[in-house]
Order: structure tokens, then C-alpha cells, then sequence
């Protein structure tokens, strides 16, 4: 019969042999790799939200979507080929702005004249969208690093995984319990929504016609849908046109978000239901009252969004582009 110490050896060399995904992450990864890495990321992020200053919202906006498609991999970086309809090109991710792909683009040429074949493009994305929010005002929080990139990246797997401007929040809430995230970290993740904008067609049905008896969306503050109404009067010729999701700050990452849907400013039908349903509303509260609080959920949840479903060992790759995977595939 084998001794307590002699199983307790067996179990150590088990878990040794089979390490979880999320251990093999470090905030160390490329010290010895890469260590220019941290430096280069800053400076490609410093110069490319200087020159362009969407580019913060962009970019979280890029790294949340390709997070909630199959993972934490890259797989939104990926371009369409005549084989293959990426999942960049799916209809709810045309409109993330080149400038977040020109980033990651910048940032991985600059990484690969330096330690070509090391840092992958999923590390770059999460690292990017980390920067970014810390400059313009919000928090700082570790991203653990050495992802790999994803071997996979089609439309068709986009629908249902991420949530779309007009869905009821009961669909919401049990698509972010889907993916392990609760109503309290859903309400703060959207706290996102402090920097960037919307296109207009996005939430033209609070707007125009909404009812029988209002043209506007009653739960709008007047002059807010006064305002809107004018901006997008012309949105069906110009699919472009567009507002800030934060009205009041909308450069600065700050819980001003929060204070707006209790005024009646906020702007898509999924963010102003935050501030009125019984399930999300003392979070809204919260964070409207308490920056410090939010900063600090917001962090948490990036955090646990970036290792969300991520890929190490042969499950995925260091590509040499990211538009593009190291082997062609034709399905």
C-alpha cells in the first residue's frame, strides 16, 4: 500500500504535468523574451491615442468583443479571405474603428523587429486595452500575459455572443452568467461606456416613431432627445453619423456614465435600462455616487474578462501577422 507522501508526490507531479490555462499566464512572461516589451507597448500606445484620441475606446471595444467570441485569442484581427468570412466581418464588428486594428498593427511590427516570434497578438490586444484605459483616467489593473493566438475566426460565431443595442436586459444579464460574469461585474463592465460613441442607427428607434403617442423615448431628458434628434436627423444617408455614449466627459474614463442615466442622458435603450430595472440599478447607483467603487469593479472585471476562455500550449499560436494565421486554411 503506497504512503500518504508517496500519493501526495503522484498528486504534485499531477497538477505539475497538467497545469491550468490561467497559470501559465505571468505579468513577468516576456522579462527574459521580451524585455522591451512594456516599453514598446507604451510608447506605440502613447503616439497612436495622441495622434488619434478614439483610439482608447476602439481598442477596448476591439479586445471586449474578440473576448467574448471564443476567447481572449485574436481571433477579431483576423481578415476575411475568400475561403473564410472572419470575424471581423460580422455585422456588430464593422463598426469598431480601423484605428484599434492600426494599433495592434503598429505594436506588433515594432515587437517583431525586436523579439520576432515571441509576444502574440492576444497579449498585445489585452496589454493595449490596459494602457489605454489607465491614460485616459481609469484605473490600472495587472494583465497577466502569454496567451496564445487563436486558430480559428468565423462570423458565424459572433451572433449570441455578444450583446446587441436593442436587447431586453434579461438577455444581457443571462448572456454575461453565461460566460461567468455577474449582474454587479456586467454593470461595471459596462461602465465602458464612458468613452466612445455610437452610430446613430444604433439607437434611431428611441428617437424617431417610437410610439404611438411619443415621437422620442419618454425615459430620454428632453433636451437630450432634442439635441440627438437634430445630430441624426440625416443618419439614414449618412450611416457614419454618430454621438458620444458620454455626453458630459466623454475623452475621460470616469463614472460620469453612470450619473447621466440617472438624468435621462443615456444613450442607447440598453444603458438607460441599468438605471431603472430593480436587478442593476443599485449598482448604477453606486457607481454613479462612488468613482473609487467603480474603478475598482471595473478593474476586477477586466481582469477576469482578459483571461476569459484564453488559449497556451498548442491550442493556439504566436502569429507572424495578426491578420492573418501562420498556416493558410481553407475552411
Amino acid at each position: 500500500m503506497a504512503s500518504p507522501g508517496h500519493n501526495l508526490l503522484i498528486l504534485l507531479l499531477f497538477f505539475i504535468s497538467f497545469p491550468c490555462s490561467e497559470s501559465r499566464l505571468s505579468v513577468d512572461y516576456y522579462n527574459q523574451t521580451c524585455p522591451q516589451f512594456a516599453s514598446i507597448m507604451e510608447q506605440i500606445v502613447s503616439d497612436k491615442q495622441i495622434a488619434s484620441p478614439t483610439t482608447a475606446a476602439g481598442v477596448l471595444r476591439l479586445f471586449f468583443h474578440d473576448c467574448m467570441v471564443e476567447g481572449c485569442d485574436g481571433s477579431l484581427l483576423i481578415t476575411s479571405t475568400s475561403f473564410n468570412k472572419a470575424e471581423r466581418d460580422a455585422d456588430i464588428d464593422q463598426s469598431i474603428p480601423g484605428d484599434a486594428y492600426d494599433l495592434v498593427t503598429r505594436a506588433k511590427t515594432a515587437l517583431e523587429l525586436q523579439c520576432p516570434g515571441i509576444v502574440s497578438c492576444a497579449d498585445i490586444l489585452a496589454t493595449a486595452a490596459r494602457n489605454l484605459v489607465t491614460m485616459v483616467g481609469g484605473p490600472y489593473y495587472h494583465v497577466r500575459l502569454g496567451r496564445k493566438d487563436g486558430l480559428v475566426s468565423n462570423a458565424s460565431l459572433v451572433q449570441g455572443n455578444i450583446a446587441q443595442p436593442t436587447m431586453p436586459l434579461s438577455d444581457i444579464i443571462s448572456l454575461f452568467y453565461s460566460k461567468g460574469f455577474s449582474v454587479q461585474e456586467m454593470v461595471a463592465l459596462v461602465g465602458a461606456h464612458t468613452i466612445g460613441f455610437s452610430h446613430c442607427k444604433e439607437f434611431s428607434h428611441r428617437l424617431f416613431n417610437f410610439s404611438k403617442t411619443s415621437e422620442t423615448d419618454p425615459a430620454y431628458n428632453p433636451k437630450y432627445a432634442e439635441g440627438l434628434r437634430k445630430l441624426c436627423a440625416n443618419y439614414t444617408k449618412d450611416p457614419t453619423m454618430s454621438a458620444y455614449n458620454d455626453v458630459m466627459t466623454p475623452g475621460k474614463f470616469d463614472n460620469m456614465y453612470y450619473k447621466n442615466l440617472q438624468r435621462g442622458l443615456g444613450l442607447l435603450s440598453t444603458d438607460q435600462a441599468l438605471s431603472v430595472d430593480r436587478r442593476t440599478k443599485p449598482f448604477v447607483d453606486l457607481y454613479a455616487a462612488n468613482e473609487t467603487a467603480f474603478f475598482e469593479a471595473f478593474a476586477h472585471g477586466m481582469e477576469k474578462v482578459s483571461i476569459y476562455k484564453i488559449k497556451t500550449g498548442t491550442k493556439g499560436e504566436v502569429r507572424h501577422r495578426c491578420d492573418q494565421f501562420n498556416a493558410a486554411k481553407i475552411n
